[in-house]
């Protein structure tokens, strides 16, 4: 079955013209998204591990969380840095070599005798993973022509596919095989970074040309920026907490880790199908109108996850899921067009240090937790997505493509006008 991906995704981007299409590129967006779900599968292997670490290290809820605190903050804090690497020099090397450091430095934390190195390994993992999303999501908006919610959407719904895949295939690998299970998870994010290699060169045809004059300084929104970051910081509390704790809130309802780790799967299965439903939602309806109503759900449906349970919680926990993932191409699409000469730099905010915080906040809800209880913790951090609500009213609407379209570089990387004032 790896090898077969491998081959599919090599072949996805052949005879690819160098042409930058008002529709979406489609053998393009398939290698890219090919590469997100892999990365991605990787990165989804570390709250499929939370459960089991937590046995084997005999960790508390602090300490069980530090692990995807580690991993968010290698993988959030440098995306940034990527991004501007990925804006100031070009860097298509990084979409196979962040796969491949991710496949190596989680397939050796998993089998690793110590927990201080099974966090030194997620940590090398996640800048794998830091070091593909900024160029492969630049390279997904030039992909993506002027339907970028759209495209952005079939791009993220690889990313988001991989996660799910990834926390369930290692969940069930480690149950069958032990921990050595969590290794041979890793084996076809191996292959499919080995195929990057070569899929790079046809890559660097979705260059945009870039003649003109360069954007000025102001066109950056930076006050803007900031208000969608944080945004994405208070959905993250909430967000990264019920991936480090799903699990574990099974089990201390009397569950096998198995069964926490497949309601994990079906919350990030959920999300996975909400980007490619909330996509082409938002190229219709406006990313800001999106983006509000998505993130007032949040905290209800977490609240009947927690305090009804049964049937209507898993309902309940999939549609948050729907929620929160659906709208990471909305928010990457948002973050683009407020930094527009700094596109590699904005993908990397979006996805990257604003949801750093989730990690230290599923940290935080981790003591909690150890010093009342879980309940506690979770009800807790279902508040800090409400409270985004505020921020996503005051969001400014981005420049209009009318705008923008001064530069051929500005109308490579920008939707419609439709898409862009809402």
């Amino acid at each position: 079955m790896a090898s077969a991906a491998c081959a599919y995704l090599l072949g996805s981007i052949e005879r690819h013209g160098a042409d930058v299409r008002v529709g979406i590129d489609k053998r393009a967006m398939t290698a890219l998204s090919g590469g997100h779900l892999a990365v991605d599968f990787a990165s989804g292997s570390v709250p499929a591990l939370i459960p089991f670490m937590t046995a084997r290290f005999h960790l508390g809820y602090a300490l069980a969380a530090m692990l995807l605190l580690t991993a968010t903050v290698s993988s959030s804090l440098m995306q940034p840095l990527f991004g501007l690497w990925s804006d100031r020099r070009g860097a298509l090397w990084l979409i196979p070599g962040g796969t491949m450091l991710a496949a190596i430095g989680m397939g050796g934390a998993a089998i690793s005798p110590l927990y201080p190195l099974v966090l030194l390994l997620v940590l090398v993992g996640g800048l794998g993973v830091a070091a593909f999303h900024p160029e492969g999501s630049k390279f997904a908006a030039f992909a993506s022509g002027r339907k970028r919610a759209s495209g952005m959407a079939y791009f993220n719904s690889g990313g988001n596919a991989g996660y799910a895949l990834g926390a369930f295939a290692t969940g069930q690998l480690v149950v069958w095989l032990g921990l050595v299970g969590g290794l041979v998870a890793m084996a076809p994010v191996l292959l499919v970074s080995l195929a990057l290699v070569r899929v790079v060169p046809n890559l660097s045809r979705l260059t945009p040309e870039t003649g003109g004059t360069a954007f000025n300084r102001g066109d950056d929104r930076r006050r803007a920026m900031v208000l969608l970051g944080t945004v994405i910081a208070l959905r993250s509390v909430a967000w990264f907490t019920l991936l480090a704790f799903v699990p574990l809130w099974v089990v201390s309802a009397g569950h096998s880790r198995a069964d926490g780790n497949r309601l994990l799967f079906l919350m990030l299965l959920a999300g996975a199908a909400g980007t490619l439903m909330l996509g082409p939602i938002a190229d219709r309806i406006g990313l800001r109108v999106t983006l509000v109503i998505t993130q007032t759900l949040i905290t209800p449906l977490i609240l009947v996850f927690v305090y009804v349970g049964g049937v209507p919680g898993v309902l309940a926990l999939m549609l948050v899921g729907v929620c929160v993932v659906g709208t990471f191409g909305v928010t990457m699409v948002l973050s683009q067009l407020y930094l527009p000469r700094h596109v590699g730099m904005a993908s990397g905010l979006s996805v990257g240090l604003a949801m750093g915080i989730g990690g230290v906040a599923a940290v935080i809800a981790g003591a909690i937790a150890d010093a009342v209880d879980l309940k506690t913790a979770l009800t807790i951090s279902a508040l800090a997505p409400a409270l985004g609500v505020v921020f996503c009213l005051k969001l400014p609407a981005p420049a209009t493509r009318a705008q923008a379209l001064a530069t051929p570089a500005a109308a490579a990387v920008l939707p419609s006008a439709r898409n862009v004032e809402t």
